[in-house]
């Protein structure tokens, strides 16, 4: 990764079974990371003092979610200095939660994005940094817009 300040670790949740034969398999953050050789922590959960001791002892200075599945505990949420944002897939309020992508689609709205919010304790109920709205195009799917918005994640917002 080029960058003035390189991720200290990529915290991703552990090795899932996948696929007919049920093999366990690495996700594609993960397999990123280590091609890219960062530290890659897997805990089930950060509720264990072990775990969260392990995030803090690289006393990171900002904590980035994205697609990560799991409430960060008030523990790591105060860890670092700059505290702890997420990238999440809709224009909250809009869609908090786990698939607002679905919901999007589900309820018929013509435009979604990207918000980039300061977490806290609750599920994406932080204050939002930034925002970038894109339209729903007519018959895209799931898939698709799942897509479209991960190339508009990697980008800048306006």
């Amino acid at each position: 990764i080029d960058s003035p300040c390189p991720p200290l670790a990529v915290l991703c949740q552990p090795d899932r079974p996948a696929g007919r034969g049920q093999k366990l398999q690495i996700g594609p953050v993960k397999a990123c990371a280590i091609d890219a050789g960062i530290q890659v922590l897997q805990p089930a959960s950060l509720k264990a003092s072990t775990d969260r001791a392990t995030l803090a002892a690289l006393s990171p200075d900002l904590i980035v979610t994205a697609a990560y599945g799991l409430l960060l505990p008030r523990a790591v949420l105060d860890l670092p200095r700059e505290g702890c944002w997420n990238l999440h897939a809709s224009l909250l309020p809009r869609w908090r939660g786990a698939s607002p992508i679905n919901q999007a689609i589900l309820a018929g709205d013509r435009r979604t994005g990207m918000t980039l919010m300061q977490m806290d304790p609750g599920l994406d109920t932080g204050p939002i940094l930034l925002s970038e709205a894109t339209a729903i195009g007519p018959g895209e799917n799931a898939g698709e817009l799942h897509d479209r918005l991960s190339r508009m994640a990697g980008g800048p917002f306006d």
